[in-house]
């Protein structure tokens, strides 16, 4: 289950942004003026969010002509035209920022998650996204994630249980971890198990219990991950997890110990946003 809330965002920004009107436009902009214009790249960079832009455009001014030039998940040069509009002026630049702040935001995300992909290249290891995300924008932000080359983690509380040190139900050992386990798949047999292991000796416990899909090793070093995946051995399950402190710096050492994902709060967190802006064309 996922919830795209991207019209109810359309609206709440452009309720933000124009207010009672956008007055810029309504006494500097004739109201007959025409104009076409383009969203353009300004810098190389994978795209994700155009067909959320173009849906901003026809928020202000369904009689816009807006037409998607480049789709999602495309890497594209500097200087590539993703969508043309054409219309009143007026309503083109109402609408100009707040489809821009949409698309760089999410083209950043792409792109940055692009590069974390590039450099695992050639290892077993998929780059996986957090739930590290800006409040609300989470089915957007792992769209990004995806059309970057990335993988979703769960998206939600619901859709994956994550066991993690302070859950007080790790108090009661491995069996009451066990018994919880059990009485999750017997109400939820599709939702996932993972268990947060800090040691070692940890790995070696959890992987005595039955139905744990993946693993997460928490802040371990390149040898406690190599010791991890050689715990593990043949089996293909629980699938390995490294996380914590993850750089682009550090990332290809991290793929080469054999871990299945490496999980990266920065991909939504710190992404900077993709160069993106619109040019006027002279009808």
């Amino acid at each position: 289950m996922t919830h795209d809330h991207s019209d109810t965002l359309i609206s709440l920004a452009l309720a933000e942004d124009i207010g009672a009107g956008d007055v810029t436009a309504q006494f500097f902009i004739p109201a007959e003026r025409q104009a076409r214009a383009f969203v353009a790249v300004r810098k190389e960079g994978v795209i994700s969010g155009v067909e959320l832009a173009a849906k901003v455009f026809r928020a202000v001014d369904p009689d816009l002509k807006v037409e998607v030039l480049v789709p999602d998940a495309s890497r594209v040069s500097a200087g590539a035209l993703l969508i043309r509009i054409e219309g009143t002026a007026r309503s083109i630049l109402t609408a100009e920022r707040t489809a821009l702040n949409f698309l760089q935001h999410l083209s950043g995300i792409a792109s940055l998650t692009a590069a974390y992909v590039e450099i695992v290249r050639g290892t077993t290891a998929e780059i996986l996204d957090t739930r590290k995300t800006t409040p609300g924008y989470r089915f957007l932000e792992k769209k990004a994630v995806a059309d970057g080359g990335g993988t979703n983690h769960r998206h939600g509380l619901y859709d994956r249980a994550m066991v993690k040190d302070n859950h007080l139900v790790a108090e009661g050992g491995l069996a009451a971890i066990q018994a919880a386990i059990d009485a999750l798949k017997a109400s939820q047999p599709e939702v996932a198990v993972e268990l947060e292991a800090d040691t070692l000796d940890q790995v070696a416990d959890f992987l005595q219990l039955r139905g744990v899909g993946h693993l997460l090793l928490d802040n371990m070093s390149l040898e406690e991950l190599r010791q991890a995946v050689a715990l593990r051995g043949a089996r293909a399950l629980p699938m390995l997890e490294a996380s914590g402190g993850v750089t682009l710096a550090s990332l290809r050492d991290i793929a080469e110990t054999g871990v299945d994902f490496i999980s990266v709060g920065a991909l939504t967190h710190s992404a900077p946003a993709l160069d993106i802006g619109l040019d006027f064309e002279n009808l």
